[in-house]
């Protein structure tokens, strides 16, 4: 319009150069041109290329969620000051209530039945009916007055939904390299996942050094938050702080999520391994978790691990909760 006209005629005087309206300017005049709904949209993909300024001036209510999305906040929240990088939290924290909302619904056909309460002898107020007559029908006989009644000599109840858990689920990510999509998503399904009564997760991130997030893993915005990312890789001291923490073995399953760029001993590394696998640990390696498909990693160091007993594979959410699931229902197949 014409306040365009007069912004770029006046920023003009004194140079040759061509003028470069400021992120404000440009995101009104898209604004006016187009409307709010494809303004947000555009501020959204110039955030996802790494565009600082524009992250400021989107509105959470309007955003639209994506992983690449909430990298870039994540990244630029970080490296702010504080009054700044509040509001990018704000931004963020609804990013990622909205992601894990979408999530939670995709994941939903594979997860289904986890959280279902099972038949128990274990006396308490739930009384499973239908149960408990079909396992008393011997024991049916006739009133005087010729109705059929049970003698229910075994009851069968519905476990409590807060039963101790039946498996424990233990999430060892690299964050050596970046805030990674695997990243992103590992904190995402970890938050999903324990939300179910059957499952019970911890979360370490690690590098040249492992940090147990557990305490935050039904938050994943103050999860991710706490990631450190960058340093070194070492495989081995992550899978050792796992393998620590295990007080069941055979109802345990160690999720890795790394490229296997292992940067101080292989030999550990594949120690490590060979004992959670000898121990009875259900054990899968994944060069991606993401949507993707494909993934960078080094593949002569997985070929390794999967020698060693644990399968490697780039995978999406969902074929990592079905195989997850799997495991719990008692079919321990691959995931790929």
């Amino acid at each position: 319009g014409d306040r365009l006209t007069r912004r770029r005629a006046s920023s003009s005087r004194g140079g040759t150069e061509a003028p470069e309206p400021t992120t404000i300017d440009w995101a009104d005049d898209l604004e006016q041109l187009f409307g709010s709904d494809v303004c947000q949209e555009v501020l959204g993909e110039a955030v996802g290329a790494g565009r600082a300024a524009a992250a400021e001036l989107l509105d959470p209510d309007q955003v639209q969620p994506s992983i690449e999305l909430l990298r870039q906040v994540l990244s630029l929240a970080g490296g702010l000051p504080e009054a700044r990088a509040d509001k990018l939290r704000r931004l963020a924290r609804r990013i990622t209530e909205q992601l894990a909302r979408q999530l939670a619904r995709r994941l939903q056909p594979a997860l289904a039945g986890l959280s279902t309460p099972r038949p128990t002898r274990r006396r308490n107020r739930r009384l499973n009916l239908a149960r408990t007559v079909r396992d008393n029908l011997a024991n049916v006989y006739r009133r005087d007055d010729g109705r059929a009644a049970i003698v229910a000599e075994r009851l069968v109840f519905q476990s409590p939904a807060k039963r101790q858990m039946d498996w424990h689920l233990t999430f060892v990510v690299d964050v050596s390299g970046s805030m990674s999509a695997s990243v992103v998503y590992s904190a995402l399904v970890a938050a999903i996942l324990a939300e179910l009564p059957a499952i019970s997760v911890r979360f370490l991130a690690f590098s040249t050094e492992v940090l147990d997030l557990s305490g935050q893993v039904a938050d994943p915005l103050a999860l991710l938050l706490q990631v450190q990312v960058g340093g070194g890789t070492h495989i081995g001291l992550g899978l050792l702080a796992a393998r620590a923490g295990i007080k069941l073995p055979t109802r345990t399953i160690v999720v890795l999520v790394s490229d296997f760029e292992e940067g101080v001993s292989a030999g550990e590394m594949l120690a490590e391994v060979r004992a959670l696998v000898g121990a009875g640990v259900k054990c899968v390696g994944l060069a991606a978790l993401d949507d993707s498909g494909t993934a960078r990693y080094h593949q002569g160091y997985a070929q390794l691990v999967a020698a060693a007993g644990m399968p490697v594979a780039a995978v999406s959410p969902e074929n990592l909760a079905r195989w997850i699931g799997d495991v719990i229902r008692g079919d321990s197949r691959s995931p790929a």
